[in-house]
């Protein structure tokens, strides 16, 4: 049976669970909607990874999720939207695709100190999307950047609230307070489960930027031009799969995002994703 297009699922990835925090608000803002989330754990992170690497790996999750009957893909990784949106969106031009784009824009337009932070991977500092945004939209604006290394690793491992975790954030976040930042924003999809770490350090002086709720506002204005908004009186369906240990991602999800959910295993074979 042909399912009704509107029914068809969002397909939303990550290297890990940091895309967690992008299908949050996806279902705050648009809660009748199926998602189908692939957390590639067993590569996470992507920020250490080459170019090659991560195109390769992104191919073969929007292909595993267009099988599965796709009718939007949201990259839920700065890295892998800085990397591989553009080829993505080329080779699938029927695909609405949203991707991470670090909040450069609102930040430089609210600074009143001319100062802001960015806290995002390697890869997503050394892509053309990150560099033409900060071009195109802080111009007199001193932008002050750190990868907080081991952070994602960190919360991959639920060691949120770890003194380890707290100790990352203050090491990146310290010279950007004493450079005079207000701004500051969240440049890696992982990154807002440590949001309450990180305004504790910067005070309430600091805006903090998480770039989720403006994805999905993103998404929701694209199922409305493409006309694939579902509207019904239920509450949308999940479907989670790991390539890594689902038991651990169950646990994970549990913990960031307080939903009990079974979590089924995907594996690599070559450059194609399948179920186990």
């Amino acid at each position: 049976m042909k399912i009704n297009k509107h029914h068809r699922p969002i397909g939303i990835f990550d290297s890990g669970v940091g895309g967690l925090s992008v299908l949050q608000e996806v279902h705050r803002q648009y809660p009748f909607e199926n998602c189908t989330y692939i957390a590639d754990q067993v590569h996470v992170p992507y920020g250490t990874r080459s170019r090659e690497e991560v195109l390769g790996y992104s191919d073969g999750i929007v292909r595993y999720l267009l099988s599965k009957g796709a009718k939007l893909i949201i990259v839920a990784c700065n890295t892998a939207s800085a990397v591989a949106l553009i080829d993505l969106r080329k080779k699938y031009p029927d695909v609405p695709f949203v991707g991470m784009e670090p909040a450069v824009k609102p930040a430089a337009e609210g600074t009143s100190s001319g100062v802001v932070g960015v806290l995002a991977t390697p890869a997503t500092f050394q892509g053309d999307l990150y560099s033409s945004t900060v071009e195109k939209f802080a111009r007199g604006v001193e932008i002050l950047q750190d990868n907080c290394p081991g952070l994602v690793d960190q919360i991959e491992g639920g060691k949120i609230d770890d003194p380890m975790t707290r100790n990352i954030l203050e090491k990146a976040l310290a010279p950007m307070l004493e450079e005079g930042i207000d701004e500051v924003v969240m440049g890696c999809t992982h990154y807002p489960f440590v949001i309450h770490i990180i305004r504790e350090i910067v005070g309430e002086n600091v805006r903090v930027i998480d770039p989720a709720p403006a994805v999905a506002r993103q998404a929701g204005r694209l199922l409305e031009t493409f006309d694939l908004k579902t509207e019904r009186d239920r509450e949308g369906e999940d479907h989670f799969l790991t390539t890594g240990d689902p038991g651990k991602m169950e646990k994970l999800i549990a913990d960031l995002i307080i939903i009990q959910a079974e979590v089924n295993k995907l594996v690599w074979d070559g450059g194609n994703l399948r179920d186990e």
